[in-house]
């Protein structure tokens, strides 16, 4: 089968089309022949060595994946080849074929396609973790989300709005800032002409943020906690911008505030059926017309270098999807 392949850390450029061997499900993993691969920010950190972990080189990137099951391990008793199915693997997802374990893998449903399954389950998943388990944002409460056209962005001003909150979107240009209003936010700051922690109280009446979301870190994350409300949660869920922050901690004492990790794929892991009920509620408001994700476009397969350094040059509004097979 063919498969991107890294083979040494380094850029998108380093990274190569080639075929290798065939994989096999263990008794508690499915084969699944990847119609469609999301390209996720992680996935421009992993190739060059510089995420939470580091697979074992030469390694396949790619997480998120939608496709059709090939082969069951003898123990997976809720799958059976033939079905359309989405799920998440730590990597391996850009290839034609994949290796995912039983219990990270669902059932796509049947109106969806594959660019769309391959974009709902990290972007989604991680949002909907963070804002019901780690935040509990509450209706009412002022969430605040940074990078918020990405596509965890994205998904958590979707979200947000669906669980009651009233939601500020915050990116860096105009045209970022309008696809979010689309998805519902209710207020705007472009973090690249306005000032953030002034544009904060403004909007909230001095009283500050009680959530903020930050896939970004950067020089963002400060002024985003003093702008926090008395009693606030910010969320760590990434470092798009490069540099991870340095917060001082008294202002989580003056704050009152708790700051939170975020590690969707850890908790996907360690807590499947936690995870599992997460991805059912999900689906109830995909279902119902609640949920769209936003492709922003879709590449074959022997031009993933291209989407991810289209990912790293921070021009995505959404997701881009990598189209396997």
């Amino acid at each position: 089968m063919k498969a991107i392949v890294c083979k040494q850390f380094g850029p998108p450029s380093s990274l190569s089309l080639e075929d290798i061997k065939n994989p096999e499900p263990k008794e508690n993993e499915v084969l699944v022949e990847v119609k469609a691969c999301g390209v996720n920010f992680p996935d421009t950190l992993i190739i060059q060595g510089l995420y939470q972990f580091k697979p074992e080189l030469p390694f396949t990137p790619g997480s998120d994946i939608a496709g059709i099951i090939k082969k069951v391990g003898s123990a997976v008793k809720h799958l059976k080849p033939g079905d359309e199915v989405f799920g998440f693997v730590m990597h391996g997802g850009y290839a034609e074929q994949v290796i995912v374990p039983g219990n990270a893998c669902f059932k796509k449903p049947p109106m969806m396609d594959y660019p769309i399954a391959a974009s709902f389950m990290m972007a989604y998943g991680t949002s909907y973790h963070a804002l019901k388990d780690r935040a509990r944002l509450k209706e009412g409460e002022t969430l605040l989300v940074l990078g918020a056209s990405g596509g965890v962005g994205l998904a958590a001003v979707e979200l947000g709005k669906l669980m009651g909150a009233k939601v500020i979107a915050a990116a860096s240009t105009d045209e970022k800032l309008q696809l979010c209003k689309e998805f519902g936010a209710d207020e705007l700051i472009n973090y690249s002409t306005e000032d953030l922690k002034s544009r904060i109280k403004e909007l909230t009446n001095k009283k500050g943020v009680d959530v903020v979301y930050d896939p970004v870190g950067g020089d963002y994350a400060e002024a985003a906690i003093r702008g926090m409300a008395w009693e606030g949660r910010y969320l760590v869920v990434g470092f798009a911008a490069g540099d991870i922050p340095k917060i001082p901690l008294n202002l989580a004492l003056l704050k009152g505030c708790a700051i939170v990790g975020v590690f969707w794929g850890s908790f996907a892991m360690k807590t499947p059926k936690k995870n599992m009920q997460n991805t059912m509620e999900l689906m109830q408001w995909y279902g119902a017309g609640k949920l769209k994700p936003h492709i922003h476009k879709i590449y074959p397969l022997k031009e993933t270098s291209k989407a991810l350094e289209e990912m790293m040059q921070r021009k995505v509004r959404g997701k881009v999807v990598i189209e396997c097979s």
